[in-house]
């Protein structure tokens, strides 16, 4: 059987997040602060018209593109906290969660052997998605010591004949690193002059911690050649429901549509009811979620470096990402040892790039109660071995 598996799939490496979730799960009284999810309910009105919709019979396909009035209360939501105006009829596509935009979007642009630039250590499905759609994954290495920006000169010297499209991960899954206004200039600077589109995945655009977000659609010049994917999951606490949305130019999400058509028909249409209230009336769900999780990520990065670890203060999403290298172990080691020793999971740094080396990511979206235990017994661990 193996003969018969496409090659690009064998040899596609499992994803390093579930390795340890999965190990985790086996051990009952494991702490885990793995796994990127949420773990607030959704929001009870935004259930309960999910419900509503089944009750009425709400249950047929959706047109391919998304309810019509899910994608009016997007680009409405969009514009509202945004400043990102969209057609809702020509320029937004609702998809089966965020990542299916990633997909669809290297599916659309790339023709084989095309390359993708992608700044890392960042989310485990861009290189994936590069490689099934028969692109060139190219890395982009980003520093602790440029607080995990990505920055103009590296991307400079990144881009060749080849580049068709740069994902700019931000706020970044798993450093928390933001890109302010005057670093996406600089970014749109190199850009002006080549014809390379931009992939904004922003799905933590309202998880952000003393500065509002700013897309790269919004600098001059770039709205033109940006598609910003974004979704319900990390802001609404929908990850279940899986929904998301891509925006951008109208001719290239006319045939992201029309692949979305084929491959996946349409978005589940219960999720689709759900999201319009999510849009309407969940901006006061969103700020409690975002303060709960500030609080939380003031106690995971006190906590890490009270014990003598490097952490940069994440500015974004719901993860620290600790630097390890002072204990002497791989990442990888680092995560195996600690769950063996004191039952608590972190993913290495690793998952994310090889730039992830020396670091672990560690998820704030869990209690503050199993955030104050995981960190003792962290402390424990790592007393040991520095």
């Amino acid at each position: 059987m193996e003969e018969l598996i496409a090659k690009k799939v064998s040899d596609m490496p499992p994803s390093g997040i579930r390795k340890f979730f999965d190990v985790a799960n086996e051990i009952g009284d494991a702490i885990s602060l793995g796994v990127g999810e949420p773990d607030f309910d959704t929001p009870w009105h935004i259930r309960e018209e999910g419900i509503y919709s089944l009750e009425k019979g709400k249950t047929v396909y959706s047109a391919n593109a998304g309810l019509l009035e899910l994608r009016q209360e997007i680009c409405r939501y969009t514009q509202r906290r945004f400043d990102l105006i969209y057609s809702p009829t020509k320029q937004c596509l609702v998809t089966v969660g965020g990542s299916e935009g990633i997909d669809l979007a290297m599916r659309t642009l790339l023709e084989p052997g095309e390359e993708v630039l992608v700044p890392e250590p960042s989310f485990v499905s861009y290189k994936p998605c590069v490689v099934l759609a028969g692109g060139v994954a190219v890395p982009i290495p980003t520093r602790e010591e440029d607080n995990f920006k990505l920055t103009a000169e590296e991307l400079e010297k990144a881009i060749t004949s080849k580049t068709k499209i740069l994902v700019l991960p931000f706020p970044n899954n798993p450093t928390g690193a933001i890109m302010d206004r005057e670093d996406l200039v600089k970014i749109a600077e190199v850009l002006k002059d080549k014809n390379i589109i931009v992939l904004s995945d922003e799905i933590y655009a309202e998880l952000t911690y003393g500065k509002n977000h700013v897309s790269i659609a919004n600098i001059p010049g770039m709205y033109e050649r940006t598609i910003v994917l974004n979704g319900f999951s990390k802001s609404f606490s929908m990850t279940g429901w899986r929904l998301g949305y891509a925006l951008g130019p109208e001719p290239i999400i006319s045939m992201m549509t029309k692949v979305h058509q084929y491959a996946l028909m349409c978005a589940p249409t219960t999720s689709q009811y759900a999201g319009i209230e999510a849009m309407r009336n969940g901006d006061e769900d969103v700020r409690l979620m975002r303060e709960a999780y500030d609080r939380r990520r003031r106690v995971m990065v006190e906590g890490f470096r009270s014990m003598g670890l490097s952490c940069f203060e994440p500015e974004g999403a719901f993860y620290v990402f600790p630097n390890i290298s002072a204990t002497g172990m791989t990442s990888e080691a680092f995560c195996e040892k600690l769950l063996m020793d004191q039952r608590v999971v972190v993913v290495p740094g690793t998952a994310f790039g090889e730039s992830g080396e020396g670091f672990v990511r560690a998820s704030y979206a869990y209690s503050i109660e199993a955030i104050k235990e995981a960190l003792s017994r962290i402390e424990i661990f790592v007393s040991k071995h520095i």
